[in-house]
């Protein structure tokens, strides 16, 4: 049977490691893994609680496209509070997890053969969803020494799009509101789509996060309870887009997911309640962030931009190997630890790079830095 030149997509290559981690986890070896964006944690208490009660009282069916209405009001108190948004809640989308967002506002902001530029490195699937849909994804190289961020010196010409993200993936650092919303007046000037992607706010360490609502509301700005609020598996997002789109992307959403999935969105509602368990976890992610900045450059993991935020280090390994794929691989063969190849999130430069995550218990953490040590003394 035929299949479509939109089907032809590059595989997500930290699931490759993760399968190969879980061979070796089957062959009865202990792996710690530091490949996979993923808490640790389950989702809170009274999350999983509220879907407990729903399930016993509610049929749990379709919900409006758009979200339950008590949820959409919700995130728009959580922007309040930690922003200080005052945010109409009709602009809300709830979203079946942060890729659900990506397709409607792909579909809502671009056609077949737009052009839409994005930092490299950076997080893989914007390039494969984009060219999924027929829409052409353009690398920006950003530079060490601009913490992997992009500025507007460096937009492309002739692109309808820009995605941004703050904290990055794979990075961590994060934009400052002065460079947001430098960003946010070129792509108003030259009439750019802009698209925020925030999916790892509430995990930052030293400073706070900055929304894109903050400077415009010419965003759409996309979100998710996957990282701070720990609700992977639950696939449930959300997205803020201008008043104007509300429609355009209700209609999308009716058609291409119909509503967002009940069951997720009931717990999501409780878990904006949960600071106090979540903040904790948020300490262990702090901790494991210390560890991780102090111990990676003593075992030869040296050139790494410091993290603002999420629960990632990107390291530039060129000093060690040109290669990252088979770096990673031999660094889980005789260490035992999964770390992601660089290739993941910059397909030109990511072969002399490495992601390693610390969303993982810090005694996992500690056992994983101590055998990266090792590893590197006996590697020479």
């Amino acid at each position: 049977m035929r299949t479509s030149s939109r089907g032809i997509v590059d595989p997500f290559i930290v699931m490759d490691v993760m399968e190969a981690a879980r061979a070796a986890e089957a062959a009865g070896r202990h792996i710690i893994h530091m490949e996979v964006g993923q808490p640790s944690t389950p989702a809170p208490a009274a999350a999983r609680a509220a879907l407990a009660r729903a399930m016993e009282e509610d049929a749990l069916g379709y919900t409006v496209a758009l979200g339950l209405p008590a949820l959409r009001e919700g995130i728009a108190r959580h922007y309040a509070a930690w922003d200080g948004v005052d945010l109409d809640p009709a602009r809300v989308i709830v979203t079946s997890g942060s890729s659900g967002a990506f397709l409607l506002a792909f579909a809502a902001l671009f056609d077949a053969g737009d052009r839409v530029a994005l930092g490299e490195p950076g997080y893989p699937s914007y390039r494969q969803i984009l060219r999924a849909m027929s829409v052409v994804p353009v690398g920006i190289p950003t530079k060490p020494e601009n913490r992997y961020q992009p500025r507007p010196e460096e937009m492309p010409e002739g692109v309808q799009g820009l995605i941004v993200a703050s904290p990055g993936n794979p990075s961590g650092t994060m934009l400052g509101r002065e460079e947001l919303a430098a960003l946010a007046g070129l792509c108003e000037a030259r009439a750019i789509a802009l698209i925020s992607d925030e999916i790892y706010h509430g995990l930052q360490y030293d400073r706070r996060a900055v929304t894109a609502l903050e400077v415009t509301d010419e965003v759409y700005v996309v979100n998710s309870f996957s990282k701070y609020f720990s609700m992977t598996g639950w696939r449930i997002g959300w997205m803020v887009v201008p008043e104007s789109h509300v429609r355009v992307v209700e209609r999308l959403a009716q058609n291409m997911f119909i509503c967002p999935p009940h069951a997720s969105q009931v717990a999501a509602l409780a878990a904006l309640g949960c600071g106090a368990e979540l903040e904790a976890n948020r300490a262990v992610y702090a901790e494991n962030r210390r560890l991780m900045l102090e111990a990676l450059p003593a075992a030869g993991f040296t050139r790494i931009a410091p993290p603002d935020g999420a629960f990632y280090i990107y390291a530039d390994v060129s000093d060690l190997t040109a290669d990252s794929r088979t770096f990673a691989a031999e660094i889980l063969d005789r260490a035992g630890v999964a770390v992601t190849p660089g290739l993941d999130f910059d397909p030109v430069r990511g072969g002399r790079t490495l992601r390693f995550s610390y969303a993982r218990s810090t005694a996992d953490i500690r056992e994983g830095l101590a055998r990266l040590h090792d590893f590197m003394k006996t590697r020479g």
